[in-house]
């Protein structure tokens, strides 16, 4: 069963929201488990939210570096897909938690900042892979991007990535969109949104179905290259 967690040190990355938009995205066909390891909680606050509570869609949290690979393998077990929310800092947590991961997905905004701390993200998984002499498969996604009209600068910035040979990108990017940041405040899916209250909705579910997609392509690929060691 696909384990995949979302890592990047650096806070606003859009880490949480590409890992609640994949979950609630999966749960429409399997079950999902995701672990909320981020202090701050922002998954289990919009379950708190949630008028209509999905059975598919299961949140759990953890608090500690003591019981976050316990905590992997027990859900693994239980459920097809397992989904780590990361905390927004390096930590052992979060590299106990790669370590056991299928897939890292690092998500970043078109911003020096951003790419800085994917670039040191990417160094922990080389390091882990030394470590545990596996193979940690690893793709960055581009966040809150603009759909046109992109500034010269975010350009520049992702060709540093896409034109890499040593760092694989997601073709989809999830871009900025208000339905995105509205699931926080009323606790809905994307495709639970009301249409009158909230603009673009079709738009959001079409990234998002996109997104999703190439994920599972992503982890299928691993997956039929079997266990790589380094």
């Amino acid at each position: 069963m696909p384990i995949i967690s979302f890592a990047n040190s650096k806070g606003g990355s859009g880490k949480t929201t590409s890992a609640l938009l994949l979950a609630c995205e999966l749960s429409l066909k399997k079950d999902v488990c995701i672990i909320d390891a981020d202090p701050r909680h922002p998954i289990q606050k919009w379950t708190g939210l949630k008028k209509e509570k999905s059975n598919s869609l299961h949140v759990f949290t953890n608090d500690s570096e003591n019981t976050i690979i316990q905590d992997i393998e027990n859900y693994s077990h239980q459920y097809p897909f397992v989904i780590i929310d990361l905390e927004g800092i390096a930590s052992k947590r979060a590299a106990f938690a790669i370590s056991q991961s299928d897939f890292v997905i690092i998500p970043m905004q078109e911003q020096q900042q951003d790419a800085d701390e994917a670039i040191n993200v990417i160094k922990e998984i080389k390091n882990l892979e030394k470590m545990t002499r596996k193979k940690i498969h690893f793709s960055i996604l581009f966040t809150k991007t603009r759909v046109v009209a992109k500034s010269r600068t975010a350009r520049f910035i992702a060709q540093q990535f896409i034109t890499s040979e040593k760092i694989d990108c997601f073709q989809t990017e999830i871009n900025e969109r208000d339905a995105f940041s509205a699931i926080f405040t009323t606790g809905d899916t994307v495709r639970g949104l009301n249409p009158q209250e909230n603009n673009g909705i079709s738009k959001a579910i079409e990234n998002i179905e996109k997104y999703a997609a190439e994920v599972i392509t992503k982890v299928l690929e691993t997956q039929s290259q079997g266990e790589n060691h380094v």
